[in-house]
């Protein structure tokens, strides 16, 4: 439920004012035209009682995933003891040591005080408690069970935390190694080239004949040298822009279709969705969360707008009577293991319990296939920067060579 604002006027166009709590603005209208009033303007207020952005309203940034980590691991532990829940919010309030899950506390304490559902409350910081973590505890609540959707909520977390960290290692080195040779490269054109374009001027005089190679490399050179105040901020403002472009709908969808046909690197994104559509799902419905919800749930929590849009049509299939077991194995975006397993839980009943095995089982794959690119960039990189000195060296060489030839002759 969140509060809101509104201007109506009465049967007498008297102006009337004044606030309602109600889920959306559809609702607050509907509520104002019961009671004959006409409205006007019903706006949202960005309370603790109204959705919003953590960072925007704390100022402090979001809550770092090893603090919610900590925070699900304990509510569970306390509530498993049985604990009553504001209680246990109280006590982890006042002793985590994290400022922006001890201020995003103090709101979630003061509505449960209030009488709402733990899982309503969650759902008002969507930058902190995904869909997935908000409806399962949701699912818990209803089904009495919150300790252990709690623990499951908390497996699943670090599981994702150790994934994206391992992602996260895997290109810091390369990307250090891209950076230096950019550096490089723009540190050779600036100051380098042009001096030994000087050299060889003075040796071979205006007039000498020089190599192709050498050729290219002055002219790339002078123009960064001379136009340097246009190069730079060009290149900046691209990156500026292609950063942009990838956060838009349109620029994310071409990024991860692109993603999924570079080789090395598309065997790592589809072992990264499946592995997190197998957690998820599995998670969400041993949580006793309705197949089609954990569907659509699990197609935003996915991370791919390719694995998002098969997920939304195959949940529109088993809408229209199909299993999710044939409806995952003509696609082609997920292993036949997959579906496999999916048949197996399907005929059990223990659909949560074998994709928990597929999820581990591509949970290591990821780490295999991390490592195994990993070793294979670093030498790429070597040979990228290696070639690039010695297409200078070469530059240099092959003049001086041909002058040394002419001075001998």
């Amino acid at each position: 439920m969140a509060q809101f604002s509104y201007i109506a006027t009465n049967a007498q166009n008297k102006t009337i004012t004044g606030s309602l709590e109600a889920t959306d603005k559809s609702a607050v209208i509907s509520t104002l035209r019961k009671q004959d009033l006409h409205p006007i303007s019903v706006k949202e207020i960005l309370t603790s009682q109204g959705k919003f952005s953590l960072g925007d309203f704390f100022g402090s940034g979001k809550v770092k995933s090893d603090d919610l980590v900590m925070f699900t691991r304990q509510l569970s532990a306390m509530v498993s003891a049985g604990v009553p829940l504001l209680r246990a919010l109280n006590s982890l309030e006042d002793h985590t040591e994290s400022e922006a899950l001890k201020k995003l506390l103090l709101v979630i304490i003061k509505d449960v005080q209030d009488g709402a559902p733990l899982a309503d409350t969650l759902g008002k910081f969507p930058n902190t408690f995904s869909d997935v973590y908000v409806n399962m505890v949701r699912a818990g609540e209803a089904a009495g069970i919150l300790d252990e959707i709690l623990k499951r909520l908390a497996k699943q977390q670090e599981k994702n935390a150790t994934i994206r960290k391992k992602v996260k290692s895997a290109m810091t080195y390369p990307m250090v190694l891209v950076g230096i040779t950019v550096i490089a490269f723009f540190g050779l054109m600036l100051f380098v080239i042009p001096q030994i374009g000087k050299i060889l001027t003075d040796l071979g005089g205006p007039d000498a004949q020089l190599p192709a190679l050498t050729k290219a490399m002055l002219a790339i050179s002078g123009f960064i040298t001379g136009y340097w105040f246009i190069v730079f901020p060009c290149l900046i403002g691209g990156v500026v822009l292609l950063q942009r472009y990838v956060k838009t709908p349109a620029g994310k969808s071409q990024l991860h279709h692109f993603v999924l046909k570079v080789p090395g690197i598309k065997t790592i994104i589809i072992k990264i969705a499946v592995a997190r559509f197998a957690r998820t799902f599995s998670a969400l419905m041993g949580a006793g969360v309705a197949v089609l919800e954990a569907l659509d749930v699990t197609a935003r929590a996915v991370g791919n707008v390719v694995y998002e849009k098969a997920l939304t049509d195959a949940a529109e299939a088993v809408k229209n009577g199909a299993t999710l077991s044939s409806i995952i194995e003509k696609n082609p975006l997920f292993p036949a293991i997959v579906a496999q397993m999916l048949a197996v839980g399907e005929e059990t009943g223990q659909t949560d319990i074998v994709l928990v095995k597929v999820a581990d089982f591509y949970e290591e794959e990821v780490d295999v296939a991390i490592d195994g690119i990993s070793a294979i960039i670093e030498p790429v990189m070597i040979v990228v920067m290696g070639g690039m000195v010695g297409l200078i060296a070469a530059s240099v060489m092959l003049p001086i060579a041909g002058l040394s030839q002419s001075i001998k002759g």
